[in-house]
């Protein structure tokens, strides 16, 4: 394992040294340190969950390190104050742009700082400073254009402008192609080596491997929230960076069901010509007592094809056939579960749970006739009739009384699978559910989802862990640009699944965005 140097280094841009940051059951980031010289552009690369988010936050000031230092042009910060971290000359352009769409591109360039004389806005020295900014990232974009009705590309400009106007000389880049056409890529690398020239460090951060290793001077490769190793970008190759993001899980594949996991071959669900924000799916069929794992990167399309699956998102078309019989497609969760479709959300505090109501309540919900037996709903009923099914994921029944809101992460996920496994539903949508929760955890969450197969449902679910959807999946679709790119057996590995996205991850972006 190799690390970024500690020799002191006057001219570095960027010196993070020995950062590390926890949350509850989650090692984010441990011991990071990690190098930055000016007119230097330095790749960050690593699987999803590798720390890279955690990581630019903390420098950025988003959050708060645990132990570390981090300096900036030779400026230390005090951790999580985002204002001293621009201050000290950095500027954060993350994936989500920041750009304010109803104000004016002069006005979002100079946000915050619009020159003033006598009280007054200067206007000509205001254009003077976006002309200068526009001059060096080669901007055709007017002053007085609205920022919203520009395109990604432009935007994005805009945001490099912007740090550029402020005189910051640190710029870091999250995932700044995920939505570029071909030559907008082109024009951005362009920016890249003009802020090279003129002195300027980038961080440049993404999953298109390829444009890191044509942009980038070092790239570093993290892996669970360590460094494992920085090197000249001449010294890798696309397949070297997989291994390394890597490690040996490479070689891991998931072995053979357990005795009695036969899959069974009744069709439950099968969708043809879906098309939604985001989603462009030809055919997804999945049966009962079967497992099916989406895997991709980060944008891929797998919470946009769940929750429209779930009818939680807006559908275009499609076809949708439930135990054989064509159905119309649901718009309304409540739809999709009385057809035997039913969801377990991404966010569980904001979408699947009520934090300030009893962990019983929360299991009933949406069933309280059910539950009390067309009775008064009392909590000791709910706990009555909630008990099985959290006896089924190892959720304590004790704790039924308890508001949602005060359990861990993992706790709270159990009460999201009792509520699945307490409705009739065939078909279970699972999105993320092992996300913030500690090993353990995650060991009860894939027992229940196997003995929910077993009882004859159908699972579809996904992970940013891509590991996890290997092992505990029968199936595996791969997904890019919101499109089902290959479909894998049980026995492939990680590796299979990163080659592929990676792959084709660029033509599918680019595909969307020329689509947009």
């Amino acid at each position: 394992m190799t690390n970024t140097s500690e020799e002191p280094d006057a001219n570095a841009a960027l010196r993070v040294r020995n950062l590390s940051k926890s949350y509850p059951g989650v090692r984010a980031i441990q011991d990071v340190s990690l190098t930055v010289r000016a007119g230097e552009v330095h790749g960050l690369v690593g699987a999803n969950g590798a720390g890279k988010s955690t990581l630019l936050k903390a420098i950025a000031g988003a959050i708060m390190q645990d132990s570390g230092s981090i300096e900036v042009w030779g400026k230390e910060l005090p951790g999580g104050d985002p204002h001293r971290a621009a201050e000290a000359g950095l500027a954060m352009i993350y994936q989500e742009l920041t750009i304010v769409p109803d104000m004016s591109a002069l006005s979002n360039v100079l946000l915050g700082r619009l020159p003033r004389r006598l009280g007054f806005v200067d206007r000509g020295k205001a254009r003077k400073e976006y002309a200068a900014a526009a001059l060096l990232v080669e901007s055709t974009v007017t002053p007085s254009s609205r920022a919203g009705d520009l395109s990604t590309a432009a935007q994005q400009q805009l945001e490099v402008m912007r740090a550029l106007a402020s005189g910051r000389r640190l710029i870091i880049m999250d995932e700044p192609t995920a939505s570029l056409g071909p030559e907008d890529i082109r024009r951005l690398h362009k920016v890249i080596g003009t802020l090279k020239t003129e002195g300027h460090s980038v961080v440049y951060v993404s999953h298109d491997l390829g444009a890191v290793l044509e942009v980038c001077d070092n790239v570093t490769v993290l892996r669970e929230g360590v460094v494992v190793q920085t090197l000249p970008a001449n010294e890798w190759d696309h397949h070297g960076l997989v291994r390394t993001m890597l490690g040996e899980v490479t070689l891991d594949a998931a072995g053979p069901p357990a005795p009695g996991d036969a899959l069974a071959v009744e069709p439950f669900l099968r969708v043809e010509g879906l098309r939604a924000p985001g989603v462009d799916l030809a055919l997804l069929e999945v049966g009962r007592g079967e497992i099916v794992g989406l895997a991709g990167l980060v944008g891929s399309g797998r919470t946009r094809l769940l929750r429209a699956l779930a009818g939680a998102g807006t559908i275009d078309a499609g076809s949708l056939w439930v135990s054989g019989r064509e159905r119309r497609w649901p718009r309304t969760p409540r739809q999709a579960t009385r057809m035997g479709v039913a969801l377990g959300p991404e966010d569980r505090k904001a979408q699947g749970l009520v934090l300030g109501r009893p962990s019983a309540w929360n299991v009933a919900l949406g069933r309280f006739g059910v539950a009390s037996a067309g009775r008064p709903v009392k909590l000791e009923g709910l706990i009555r009739w909630a008990t099985p099914a959290t006896e089924r994921v190892g959720f304590a029944s004790s704790r039924l009384s308890a508001n949602a809101g005060t359990l861990s992460g993992g706790n709270q996920q159990k009460l999201i699978l009792a509520r699945l496994l307490s409705r009739p539903a065939p078909c279970l949508i699972l999105d993320e559910p092992t996300r913030g929760i500690d090993i353990g955890a995650k060991a009860q969450v894939f027992d229940a989802m196997r003995q929910i197969a077993r009882d004859g449902r159908a699972v579809i679910w996904t992970s940013s862990e891509i590991e996890e959807v290997v092992h505990h999946s029968d199936r595996i679709l791969v997904l890019a640009g919101g499109r089902v790119v290959a479909e894998l057996a049980r026995g492939a590995t990680v590796h299979d699944i990163l080659d592929l996205s990676f792959a084709a991850t660029s033509a599918a972006e680019r595909r969307t965005a020329a689509a947009a």
